[in-house]
């Protein structure tokens, strides 16, 4: 009996094992089948994206951190896009946009203003303002004793090699009744600007916005004299998102849902600005993330600063700057304000 027992037993829990088996099967089997619905319907929402390529101006930096929000944060996911953000081999990206090699892009309100009034105009407009007033001016070490543009005067300028560049120091500086021909304007190989001042030349064109930034962190004392401060008619929107009239005539939804997201992205950098560069220095790790946070923090208060929301643009603004590049000779024509950008795609406010 005892014999029976055991044997019973051992077929009891060899029959419950088996069956355990059999049942454990079904339900993994079940599990795997739910899970491999679950992928086939992420990759089929995946390629139910459309694919949009933005192209950057220079390499990954705080101009950029709203993109970037929006590409880790999903927004751009949640309007239907799939964005690739792709660094230039060159810094001119307009023909890139304007041969449609890339969907949207950053370029400037004078590189626009440029290609839509040359012999050969290229079709691209601007549709949204990254920044809403120009953050650029002339800057000098302390010791140089560059004060106004009056000082200029027997001193060396590292330049850009840009015309645009001769043009701003002659305005500003015919503006203090100084004299032109006595400044030195000497072509850079490198454009570091600390490198530059320490061993070159006197001062250089900055953006405040990294290189003033940068000067602080670094405690380097530099006087600054902002464009803007000294003629009103040099205050331009400086970087500005573009696309080409080929987009805007076929694709306009996708502009309108790429500056949706987009606006979130800088809205919530505005709001967030040491989270917002957390997610650029995923895409740029090398960048020093100390100056970038405080680059951010300057910049939350210059994206949207006195217009009624992120992107917009005055025509006013084109108008003006547009007027003095021509009385400037930039200009091969005079440029039609009203068809260089629109505020068309923009979120209403």
């Amino acid at each position: 009996m005892k014999k029976i027992g055991v044997l019973f037993l051992v077929v009891a829990l060899l029959v419950s094992s088996l069956t355990g088996c059999q049942n454990e099967p079904v339900k993994e089997e079940s599990k795997v089948e739910n899970e491999n619905n679950e992928e086939g319907k992420n990759e089929e929402k995946e390629s139910e994206l459309e694919k949009v390529t933005f192209i950057l101006d220079y390499l990954p930096n705080t101009n950029h951190t709203g993109i970037y929000t929006a590409l880790e944060k999903g927004y751009f996911k949640e309007e239907g896009l799939e964005v690739e953000i792709i660094q230039p081999a060159s810094t001119d990206i307009d023909p890139l946009i304007a041969k449609g090699e890339g969907d949207l892009g950053v370029s400037f309100q004078e590189r626009v203003t440029l290609a839509r009034t040359a012999k050969n105009p290229l079709p691209i407009k601007a549709v949204a303002a990254i920044i809403q007033h120009n953050t650029s001016g002339f800057a000098a070490p302390v010791e140089k004793s560059i004060k106004s543009p009056k000082d200029f005067e027997g001193k060396i300028y590292g330049s850009w090699g840009t015309d645009l560049e001769r043009a701003f120091l002659k305005t500003v500086m015919e503006k203090e009744n100084a004299d032109f021909e006595k400044l030195e304007i000497l072509d850079l190989e490198t454009f570091d600007f600390f490198t530059s001042v320490k061993n070159t030349v006197d001062f250089q064109w900055i953006f405040y916005g990294w290189d003033g930034i940068a000067a602080e962190v670094k405690d380097f004392p530099i006087d600054f004299i902002k464009l803007q401060d000294v003629d009103p008619k040099l205050d331009f929107y400086t970087p500005v998102i573009i696309t080409n009239e080929e987009m805007i005539k076929n694709r306009p939804e996708v502009i309108r849902k790429f500056l949706k997201a987009a606006t979130k992205g800088y809205e919530f950098a505005i709001e967030n600005p040491e989270e917002a560069v957390e997610n650029l220095l995923k895409h740029a790790p090398e960048t020093d993330k100390e100056i970038a946070v405080k680059s951010q923090k300057y910049l939350a208060q210059e994206f949207k600063k006195d217009a009624e929301r992120w992107g917009e643009m005055k025509l006013e603004i084109w108008e003006t700057f547009g007027g003095w590049m021509y009385e400037n000779g930039l200009l091969e024509k005079e440029l039609n304000a009203k068809e260089a950008f629109t505020n068309e795609f923009l979120p209403e406010k």
